[in-house]
């Protein structure tokens, strides 16, 4: 099974591809979709379509994990990280790929056992769950959370939930 997370962000959008053979969980691959400051919004949600669409049609997820909707004190900066989160939701249903959300607790407890971990904390384990060489940054190790909270869950059903996004 292979699964593509994607944390979301207009300039610094994490993506991460994960596949399970048996027992072990292998980083395909991960890393960031930036945008520079002055791309106006469309342009940034344009980048972030294409490149979402690349690494499906390269790797073929069977399911793309997003973070779930959680409210901030910031609206501007929530309808923004919405705006996001539409385009990669949008870009993986035209492709036919199912996407499933996760509660940010939830991630943070799937992957450290602890719902409340900081961000560190997230980089370390994702480091030592998929041996990997370095800390990854941490948008795209968020994004290998998420995919890899897939991977525990199989059934991809959110708590409070029917099923897919």
């Amino acid at each position: 099974m292979t699964i593509l997370g994607v944390d979301t962000s207009l300039r610094s959008t994490g993506f991460g591809i994960v596949r399970s053979e048996g027992t072990r969980m292998i980083a395909v691959e991960y890393g960031i979709i930036r945008n520079k400051p002055e791309l106006p919004l469309s342009a940034c949600l344009v980048r972030i379509g294409d490149r979402i669409r690349e690494l499906i049609e390269k790797h073929t997820p069977d399911a793309v994990a997003v973070e779930g909707v959680f409210l901030g004190r910031n609206t501007q900066t929530m309808m923004i990280l919405a705006h996001a989160r539409g385009v990669v939701i949008e870009t993986a249903a035209r492709a036919g790929v199912p996407v499933f959300e996760y509660p940010p607790r939830r991630v943070k407890s799937a992957v450290t056992g602890y719902g409340a971990a900081e961000k560190d904390q997230v980089q370390q384990m994702i480091r030592t769950l998929l041996a990997l060489s370095e800390k990854p940054q941490n948008d795209a190790a968020d994004a290998l959370a998420l995919a890899i909270t897939h991977l525990h869950n199989r059934t991809g059903i959110q708590i409070g939930s029917d099923g897919p996004v």
